[in-house]
């Protein structure tokens, strides 16, 4: 079921994003060579307090942690550990907030040290633009599909099969699904006050993924460089309203 969100919820969610932004630009700032994720997510999760919203992936489902943190072939759902940055590493840092009964979700993705991969990853951000733009009153949801796996398979790497991006709100995932592929002008209808998180997951080899010994973080099954980046944003009857 679609929840479709008044302006007064929207109002909620733009202040529980703004807390999201801010939470990942400190901890995105905070990568180098040396620094652990353990560290930025202590980062992240004391700011999330401060600003007097929670953490929304702690205890979700289990999992232990404020954030999601993933390295190199590493792609969603990483759990934070002492490893250390080195550079040239891809580090991805994905969160989310609650705020006042209302969530919102945001994920970048960044080199250590390093500028080699910097097409790899600007590839990722153009892509999530595009979604975005496609994100509007009228549309639909495999528009949105459409534009990622475009943009990310011509220049040669591959969009992820099994993860996708989804509805956001009261609940960390709502409807719809917003997968990485798909043909334009199918999958639901795009409606004014729907909330979404777009996701960006994509690799340089293989879709297929391998499952980590700690039960949670995903890479990719051939060890090929992973990123992902997300925004959640709001369908309005113009452009869309990010929200993070």
């Amino acid at each position: 079921m679609i929840t479709i969100k008044t302006a007064h919820e929207l109002e909620l969610m733009q202040a529980g994003g703004a807390i999201a932004r801010e939470a990942i630009d400190k901890a995105i700032r905070a990568v180098g060579v040396g620094v652990s994720a353990l560290t930025l997510n202590k980062l992240a999760e004391e700011l999330i307090h401060a600003r007097g919203g929670l953490p929304c992936f702690k205890g979700y489902e289990g999992f232990p942690f404020a954030t999601c943190i993933n390295v190199n072939a590493g792609i969603v759902h990483g759990i934070p550990t002492g490893y250390r940055f080195k550079k040239g590493d891809i580090v991805s840092v994905d969160l989310g907030v609650l705020y006042r009964g209302y969530n919102t979700d945001v994920s970048e993705t960044v080199e250590v040290g390093s500028s080699k991969e910097d097409q790899f990853l600007q590839l990722g951000r153009k892509a999530l633009e595009l979604a975005i733009f496609e994100c509007r009153e009228g549309g639909r949801v495999g528009d949105i599909a459409n534009a990622i796996q475009k943009t990310i398979e011509d220049k040669g790497y591959s969009v992820s099969r099994d993860l996708v991006g989804h509805g956001i709100g009261r609940k960390v995932h709502e409807d719809p699904f917003v997968p990485c592929f798909g043909k334009p002008d199918t999958l639901e209808r795009l409606c004014k006050g729907m909330t979404l998180a777009i996701e960006v997951i994509y690799q340089k080899g293989s879709p297929k993924l391998s499952l980590g010994k700690d039960g949670w973080t995903l890479s990719t099954w051939d060890g090929s460089l992973a990123a992902l980046f997300e925004k959640t944003v709001a369908v309005t009857a113009g452009e869309a309203l990010v929200l993070t």
